[in-house]
């Protein structure tokens, strides 16, 4: 019992994580109907610009605490062109395709950019530290943690919060709201839907991009990164639902603690619980949690 409240500040981290990386996931599948392999590149994508051009900004001297905005920015610089041009040079054409074939197309598209990323960045990993330890520790239950955590689980409710400020207290995003749920409709009353997918793809590429970079001071940032993330992001937006902004975070919250419990319970079965979790969900709820509603046209 003493190991409880370690579980809950473990779980809530993970679970603060979780969603970052999951986030832009579920939009642009809630949006576009795509189911982004690409996610996981952008996040690795990400991690290294982070990586590097921060490491590059310590090395002249520059100030230390200003290497967050760095961070944010070089990832944001970063990966916004491959976004874009993904979209707009192939995607923009396949979506009257089957979604099997854009899975695929987004698969293809994954495995060119890790070996992008590797012609960019090589094959060395990137460590930066700095930015991790810059913020200290704090105590829980005679355990410490670096602050750095606090600011992930910030980032995670900012991210959250924004995006569904911006889908339900803005004009766009009720523009937005009106595509995800009939675009033929949406195009027919004038809405530019074309504008809105490639804002749509942006964004989420943004948010796994940003999830990268507020990553990389916490791991080393190897080939093959991006594998893990889009694997456990499937998992969270499957268990809340494809598309479901509240299903992340409940996914989230869910795989959080369930690993955090087998961590300090029973580490063996640490990589299982993950996918017991979400086949459980599946067998109950084969939509997920938080499912959207499927219209019917006749």
């Amino acid at each position: 019992m003493d190991q409880i409240p370690s579980v809950i500040v473990d779980g809530v981290m993970y679970s603060a994580w979780l969603f970052m990386a999951a986030l832009g996931l579920t939009l642009i599948y809630g949006v576009m109907k795509i189911v982004n392999v690409t996610h996981g590149s952008f996040y690795a994508i990400g991690a290294y610009a982070a990586a590097s051009l921060t490491a590059a900004y310590l090395a002249r001297g520059f100030p230390p605490m200003l290497s967050y905005a760095v961070l944010v920015v070089a990832a944001i610089v970063v990966a916004a062109p491959f976004a874009i041009a993904i979209e707009r040079v192939i995607l923009r054409f396949m979506y009257a395709r089957d979604e099997v074939v854009i899975l695929l197309a987004t698969y293809a598209l994954f495995l060119i950019l890790e070996d992008v990323i590797k012609l960019i960045w090589g094959v060395n990993p990137y460590f930066i530290a700095e930015p991790y330890a810059l913020l200290g520790s704090f105590q829980v239950a005679d355990m410490a943690y670096p602050t750095y955590n606090l600011l992930l689980v910030a980032a995670a409710l900012v991210f959250g919060g924004g995006l569904a400020w911006l889908l339900h207290s803005t004009r766009a995003g009720k523009l937005l709201v009106a595509v995800i749920h009939d675009p033929e409709v949406s195009r027919a009353m004038g809405v530019n839907v074309g504008r809105y997918y490639l804002a749509t793809f942006l964004l989420g590429s943004l948010l796994a991009a940003l999830a990268g970079a507020f990553t990389a001071p916490t791991v080393s940032v190897v080939p093959g990164l991006g594998v893990d993330v889009i694997v456990l992001s499937f998992a969270v937006v499957v268990i809340g639902g494809l598309g479901s902004l509240p299903g992340a975070a409940l996914g989230a919250v869910i795989v959080g603690i369930v690993r955090s419990l087998s961590v300090h319970y029973m580490p063996q079965l640490e990589l299982f619980v993950i996918y017991f979790v979400m086949a459980a969900v599946l067998a109950v709820r084969p939509r997920g949690l938080f499912s959207l509603a499927e219209p019917r046209k006749i």
